[in-house]
Order: structure tokens, then C-alpha cells, then sequence
């Protein structure tokens, strides 16, 4: 997978409260399945399809043991997110940095221009 389609498969898991709700819960340690279902009032098949959308964008991973499938958050993914996060904060902050000193400028020349009119 591309570094872009990662970016976009993990906002678009990112995205959902239910797989918010369930990335919070894996935060505290690795949980069976059920385990991660149950607080939900959606069928076990509802909350699977959540689980595969955050597999697929290769933010928690599935480890089997016998007939049990426990869960695991990968923090790889939020990290490659964050980081782009950061990059556009910082070209954001620096953008609107220079577009306040321009309007501080403007403002600053703005009395002087008015002061020259008034002496006309």
C-alpha cells in the first residue's frame, strides 16, 4: 500500500466514533474480540466489519490462539498519521505566521498613510 492510501485508510478508520471507541479500549492492552463487542449494543458481525476496517488500515492487529482471535492496537499507523498531521500544522502555523505579520505591517503603515491625508 501506497504511503498515500495508508494516510487515507487510516483517517477513514480514524473517522468512525465506534472504531475511535474500540482503538481506546485496545489502548489499555490486547482484549479478545468479544471482549471488544460486548460495551456495544451492535451484533458481534457489526463489530467485526469495525475490527477489518481498522485491519485493513493496519491499526490493530488479530493474533489467534486456538478458536480465540484477541486484538492488539499497532501504533505504527497512528504514528505515520501524526506525522503528517504535524507536517500540515506546521505549514499552516507558518502560512498564517506570515499573513499576520503582512496584515501587522498593513495596520502599522495605515496610520501613516491617514496622518499624510490629514495634513493635504
Amino acid at each position: 500500500m501506497t504511503a498515500s492510501a495508508q494516510l487515507d485508510a487510516t483517517l477513514t478508520a480514524l473517522a468512525d466514533p465506534t472504531r475511535r471507541a474500540i482503538l481506546r479500549r485496545l489502548s489499555g492492552g490486547e482484549a479478545r474480540v468479544t471482549e471488544i463487542a460486548s460495551p456495544f449494543t451492535m451484533s458481534l458481525n457489526a463489530v467485526s466489519k469495525h475490527i477489518r476496517v481498522l485491519e485493513r488500515a493496519d491499526l490493530v492487529r488479530r493474533r489467534r490462539a486456538g478458536r480465540e482471535h484477541f486484538l492488539a492496537v499497532n501504533p505504527r499507523s497512528l504514528d505515520h498519521a501524526a506525522a503528517w498531521i504535524a507536517g500540515q500544522r506546521s505549514l499552516w502555523a507558518a502560512r498564517l505566521d506570515a499573513l499576520d505579520a503582512l496584515l501587522r505591517e498593513e495596520d502599522a503603515a495605515t496610520p501613516a498613510a491617514e496622518e499624510k491625508g490629514s495634513h493635504l
